[in-house]
This record gives structure tokens, C-alpha cells and sequence, in this order.
């Protein structure tokens, strides 16, 4: 099968991995050490220089083993991995999605910068943005769904065009499923740079995962992702991720040994065990999640449904076109009320897990506006749509009849 170009799916099982290098294990152990041994004093220093960028490596050259914070062989093997989905050139992983998003914003960003990003974005991410890189004299704009058409526009009117050095989006947006067109991003990005500034797009992906979208392919320069999520997808691991061009990745891997945040050989085990049925998981859940949402479209006490597999706006309509593969596993609704009548809801699910987080085995459902969104400011979280009403789920893998009962049931207390 030498001349057969393989499916992501197929090589998750092998890609990268070598069982004659440890002792005919079929799958990669996990190589639970903190640092390596050098054959030579020569060797250490020849690996000591490629990793601290001292030179370039030479052809053919292997970057080798030093130290668990720089590199580990279950660390490298998930990087090579997940590349596969995205065709990225690089891949860096992080212990957690936010360290994933705060290493590649610091990275990029210097005093005096701007940081022009889209809303809504993850609690998380609002925070970083609105309270930690807003400390360290970066400056921020965000901008609305709806200020699409006029973007570039709105940047000039700010006065700040010569200073915006990244613009930042989440898309589908976190908890509304609003889309952001990721190729009219990319040119505004490319309109901005200069000779000597080059104004990166970075893409949160996590919603859709490394399946339903690839925002590489539509002109952004990083990619990010909550592994945690549905790379993950067992509730059991906090992982981030960052992919792009070997360039970038580069510099955003110089940033991570120094910040000390890279994710560690366990973590980087658990990712691998779960790529091997990432394709099967997220199938279960999409098509799960297109019953489930047609269920809570016909309900009464169902007020709306966010959802991309029913988008009522041309625009956005347009947008899941152009870059989306699939409407995904997760969806918002609101219900007839207000908070009480949420939580009345969300305090009946039986089967449903009342929790934070999304994209794993088990179907997830929460309050965005007093959970994950709690710190968004309160006249930003009604102007962006996340009402008091509103519950967000992440549809998992079990029969979609049980799921649609135990929201029947649910909903039924009302």
C-alpha cells in the first residue's frame, strides 16, 4: 500500500510510531520519564542546539530527546498525529486549551499591539483577553457577528489599523453557534500586514473539532483546540493544542518550554489512546445531535434552538457553506422563562450529565450564562445572546431515543 495515500482515521493507529524501538509494543508506551541520556557529550550539545534555535537542523538531522519539557516520544508521536486531520506542517501540545490560547497570544503580542477578536469567545478567553493581556499594555477590539460585512471599516474607524498585529476568532462561537467567516478574516488579516508586520488570523476550533472544519485550509495562520474536548473525548484528560506552519509553531514551541506548559507524557498517552476512535465518536455525536435538535424544535417549551444544521440566517448560512463539513454535536436552547425555568430544566436530566465542558462520550449540559460565561459582563452576555433562558449541550454517543426522553421528561417539568 506504498503508493495508497491513507485516511487520517486509518493512520491514527500507527502514524508516527516505531514498535521496534521499544521492544515490539503494538501500541506507544508511555515513556513516564523526566529527562533522557545522551550517547555522547557531542550529541547532547548538538541536540541542545537545535532545540534553543541556536542553528537550523541539517538534513536529515533528528531533533533527539532531552528533556521531558522539551520533547517526549509520546508528546512528538501526538504532534505528528494531529497534524494528519488539518494537514498542518506543526503541531505543539499544551496541558490545557488555555494555555494552548494564552502561549500563542504571548507570543505574538507586545506592548503597544493590538488584539482585534471576535464575540462571543469562550469565559476563559474572554477573561485573558479582556483582563490579563489587556495588563501588559496589549490593547483589545473586539467585534460583533453582525459587524462581519464591515469589518475592515470598523478597524480603520478606531484609528488603530497600524497597530493590530493578530485578530483572533472563535467559530462557531461558544455557547451561541454564531459563525465567523473565517476567509474574510484572513483577507482583513492580509490587508493589514505590512513589510514589516504580518498580521496573523488565529481560529478556536474547538467546537467543531478537527473533523468539521479546518481552518488552515480557508487562510488562518493558527489553529487552536480545547483537547480536552473532543480530541479527548472521555471526560479524562485536560490537553490544548496549536497547529500551523513549521515557522510558527516554532516559535510558539520556544514560548511553551519557557512558560512550562507543555503537556506531559501521561497526557500525551491518554490524546493518542483517543485519536484512534476520534472519526467514529464524532460521527455518533453529530448524527445524535441532528435528532436531538429536531426534537427541541418541536418542543412547546422550546423557545429557540441553536443549532448549524438549522440556520435561519442567510448570511451565517452562507458562512457554514463555505467552511463547514458537518453541523456538529453541539447546540443551545432556550426555554420558556428565565433562569429558574433553565435550572427547573437542567435539575431533571437524568441521563444528561449537568456539567461544563463538551465534545466527550457522555451528553453535557449547562448554564452558560451563571457557569461558563459567568465573568462575561452581564450587558455584554444579553447583547450577545446569552440569556438567562438559555442551556447549552454537548450531545454524546448514546441512543439518541434515551437522549431525546430524558429531555422530554425534563422539559415536561415545566
Amino acid at each position: 500500500m506504498s503508493d495508497r495515500k491513507l485516511h487520517p482515521e486509518s493512520l491514527m493507529m500507527s502514524h508516527g510510531y516505531k514498535p521496534e524501538l521499544s521492544e515490539g509494543a503494538i501500541k506507544c508506551p508511555i515513556f513516564q520519564t523526566s529527562t533522557f541520556v545522551f550517547k555522547s557529550a557531542e550529541e547532547g550539545k548538538a541536540f541542545f542546539e537545535v532545540a534553543y534555535g541556536i542553528r537550523e537542523k541539517r538534513e536529515k538531522e533528528e531533533l533527539g530527546l532531552i528533556y521531558s519539557r522539551l520533547n517526549n516520544p509520546d508528546l512528538q508521536i501526538l504532534e505528528e498525529r494531529l497534524c494528519l486531520w488539518d494537514e498542518a506542517e506543526e503541531c505543539a501540545v499544551f496541558e490545557s486549551g488555555m494555555s494552548a490560547i494564552s502561549t500563542a497570544l504571548l507570543e505574538f503580542l507586545s506592548p503597544g499591539d493590538v488584539l482585534l477578536f471576535s464575540n462571543p469567545v469562550y469565559g476563559g478567553t474572554d477573561h485573558f483577553i479582556k483582563q490579563t493581556l489587556t495588563r501588559f499594555g496589549i490593547e483589545v477590539i473586539g467585534f460583533y457577528p453582525w459587524d462581519q460585512h464591515r469589518l475592515a471599516e470598523l478597524v480603520q474607524a478606531s484609528g488603530k489599523a497600524d497597530r493590530v498585529r493578530m485578530i483572533y476568532v472563535e467559530t462557531p462561537a461558544n455557547p451561541t453557534n454564531t459563525l465567523i467567516d473565517i476567509r474574510a478574516c484572513a483577507a482583513l488579516a492580509k490587508a493589514l500586514s505590512t513589510a514589516e508586520h504580518r498580521v496573523l488570523l488565529a481560529v478556536d476550533n474547538t467546537y467543531m473539532g478537527p473533523l468539521w472544519q479546518h481552518p488552515l485550509k480557508h487562510g488562518a495562520d493558527l489553529v487552536l483546540y480545547s483537547a480536552t474536548k473532543y480530541i479527548g473525548g472521555h471526560s479524562d484528560v485536560i490537553a490544548g493544542a496549536c497547529l500551523g506552519s513549521k515557522e510558527l509553531i516554532a516559535r510558539i514551541k520556544g514560548m511553551r518550554t519557557f512558560l512550562g506548559c507543555m503537556a506531559g507524557p501521561w497526557t500525551g498517552w491518554l490524546l493518542l489512546r483517543s485519536l484512534e476512535t476520534l472519526k467514529a465518536r464524532m460521527d455518533i455525536q453529530a448524527r445524535n445531535a441532528e435528532q436531538v435538535a429536531a426534537f427541541l424544535k418541536a418542543h412547546p417549551m422550546v423557545e429557540q434552538v441553536l443549532y448549524l444544521g438549522a440556520l435561519e440566517d442567510a448570511g451565517q448560512q452562507a458562512i457554514y457553506d463555505a467552511q463547514c463539513l458537518a453541523a456538529g454535536a453541539m447546540l443551545s436552547f432556550t426555554v420558556k422563562g428565565g433562569e429558574a425555568e433553565a435550572f427547573r430544566v437542567l435539575n431533571a436530566l437524568k441521563l444528561v450529565k449537568l456539567a461544563v465542558s463538551l465534545g466527550s462520550t457522555e451528553s453535557l449540559a449547562e448554564h452558560p450564562a451563571s457557569m461558563t460565561h459567568a465573568g462575561v459582563d452581564p450587558e455584554e452576555r444579553r447583547k450577545l445572546g446569552i440569556s438567562e433562558n438559555l442551556i447549552r449541550l454537548s450531545v454524546g454517543v448514546e441512543h439518541p431515543a434515551d437522549l431525546i426522553a430524558d429531555l422530554g421528561q425534563a422539559l415536561n417539568k415545566l
